[in-house]
């Protein structure tokens, strides 16, 4: 009986023993907080820094045109005399994140111009820059450009294109690539 009761209380100890380390305390889960950062940027921001200037001009018996190059050089071409005074180019100030590579849009049909003392007209057309506008031709290499913007001015005889001050406004694209 003794060796019964040896055995009996063995199994009972290995039954219990364990019941007993089993319920060890259980630790509750571990949390933390993350961040979640994100910055918005401005890619292309453009400002006119130089208004398209086509300065002070005659028109002659025959008009004709008169030439600005995103270098700010002028031609003529039929009866234009070109006076004198200033003129150029218009130049844009285009900036955004370092690296980004852009797309000119220029206007791609001719804009009116208009007199200011009457309801007459001239067209501006040919507009050119520097950079081309070619896909990816602008680059932000230091975070920002200098866009240099030529046209030609089409000009009618002085009877078409009477003597005042003409103005107009246009606009050209600065798209991310």
């Amino acid at each position: 009986m003794r060796k019964y009761r040896k055995s009996l209380f063995g199994l009972i100890a290995l039954f219990v023993i364990p019941a007993g380390a089993g319920m060890a305390q259980i630790s509750p889960p571990a949390s933390a907080t993350g961040h979640i950062t994100a910055e918005v940027i401005t890619m292309l921001a453009a400002v006119e820094t130089s208004q398209l200037n086509f300065g002070r001009f005659a028109p002659g018996p025959q008009g004709g045109e008169l030439i600005i190059t995103p270098e700010s050089t002028v031609m003529t071409q039929g009866s234009v005399w070109p006076g004198s005074g200033s003129r150029n180019a218009a130049s844009f100030y285009v900036t955004g994140d370092p690296g980004v590579a852009y797309t000119i849009t220029l206007p791609s049909g001719p804009v009116t111009i208009t007199h200011m003392g009457s309801a007459r007209t001239m067209t501006v057309e040919e507009w050119t820059s520097v950079p081309e506008p070619t896909p990816g031709a602008g680059m932000l290499e230091n975070g920002s450009q200098i866009v240099m913007v030529g046209a030609t001015l089409k000009v009618g005889s002085l009877a078409d294109n009477p003597v005042g001050i003409y103005t107009g406004t246009y606009t050209i694209t600065f798209d991310f690539n």
